[in-house]
């Protein structure tokens, strides 16, 4: 079979939403991997498919992936739970004929659980050239299925990394606390929000502040408006924050609260963000956080909502033990650039 040279190097299927501001993890995770290979492949070499829009925009892909997959050298898919579904088998389906290099790029930390009890489909991703998961512990679980064709791409963005002399130290109280992940009750806003009142409440002032940014899922409306109505003078919800405008919005920040039990937690965006921004984090020791914070190096690892009121005391009395973990942070954020994570996947290309 003759070679065409014509052929473009990559086709990315994702959720790109385009014409809408989607801040949600899955699409901000395509922009930043096509971003990066648009930048090292030439934007002329890199196809996008975008697969929002529903049942019908599925049924229109059907048609459309055998054109593309004959005048492409690889396919990029980046599906959520149903995506995978329907992607893995159509496009070794379609393979069967065209011969290409097939790769998925995991978006969160549930494919492993997922696939458990799925032998049709795990067969089918078998036959992928490469999946590229978020943590070691999800390579590991996966290879456990039987994997071969595991590869570490960790969460990564094209963020501005504060530099040494624009860190902005804490010297007294208030001292700035927020949270900045998707709004809702499984990434622990709500435990956030009690800590630091409960904290104020005990000494009768301001020990803390807390600003609570990010999208407020649509199914949760009615239970953060709730929660919003009870907020005392101390908290409140600051909305969006562009992704590329985090590290100025963040860097003036004491720490960063992520007391996340939700399910799907993968490598959350939200920790690069706040170690470019020179914020130490607490964190809940759930899922994959203790691959990404280092306990008492980048900040802390908590179990449940009564060790956050706890950690909140500590850091409340040992200013100068946050303050240098600031260093630490921005060194720490530079292994999570696109160019250095991306690295084994365009190799792969």
């Amino acid at each position: 079979m003759k070679r065409n040279i014509n052929k473009k190097t990559v086709c990315i299927i994702g959720h790109f939403g385009f014409a809408k501001n989607l801040l949600n993890g899955q699409t901000v995770k395509t922009k930043i991997i096509t971003k990066e290979l648009e930048k090292q492949l030439g934007k002329e070499e890199v196809l996008k498919i975008d697969t929002h829009g529903g049942k019908k925009k599925m049924l229109q892909l059907i048609f459309q992936l055998p054109v593309t997959m004959k005048n492409v050298k690889n396919i990029i898919m980046m599906p959520a739970h149903n995506g995978i579904r329907f992607f893995a088998p159509l496009l070794v389906f379609f393979n069967s004929f065209f011969h290409i290099k097939l790769h998925y790029v995991v978006i969160g930390g549930w494919l492993p659980e997922f696939l458990e009890n799925k032998k049709r489909l795990q067969k089918n991703l078998k036959k992928f050239d490469g999946i590229y998961v978020e943590t070691n512990t999800m390579k590991v679980n996966m290879e456990k299925l039987g994997f071969s064709n595991i590869y570490i791409l960790p969460n990564c963005k094209e963020l501005k990394i504060l530099k040494e002399n624009e860190l902005v130290y804490a010297t007294s109280k208030p001292f700035k606390l927020c949270t900045f992940s998707r709004v809702m009750k499984e990434k622990g806003i709500e435990d956030a929000v009690n800590a630091v009142e409960e904290i104020n409440k005990k000494y009768d002032e301001t020990i803390f502040t807390l600003d609570i940014y990010g999208q407020i899922d649509t199914m949760q409306t009615e239970w953060f408006e709730s929660l919003q109505s009870r907020f005392l003078k101390d908290v409140s919800y600051k909305g969006l924050v562009p992704f590329d405008k985090s590290t100025d919005v963040l860097k003036n920040y004491y720490a960063l609260l992520f007391p996340t039990y939700y399910e799907g937690e993968g490598f959350a965006g939200t920790l690069i963000d706040a170690m470019a921004a020179g914020v130490p984090i607490i964190a809940s020791d759930w899922r994959y956080n203790s691959e990404i914070v280092q306990d008492n190096r980048t900040g802390f690892l908590i179990k449940n909502s009564e060790s956050l009121h706890e950690k909140l005391e500590f850091i409340k009395s040992n200013i100068t033990l946050v303050n240098d973990m600031k260093k630490i942070c921005i060194e720490e954020a530079k292994e999570y650039l696109p160019n250095i994570a991306m690295n084994k996947l365009i190799k792969k290309l």
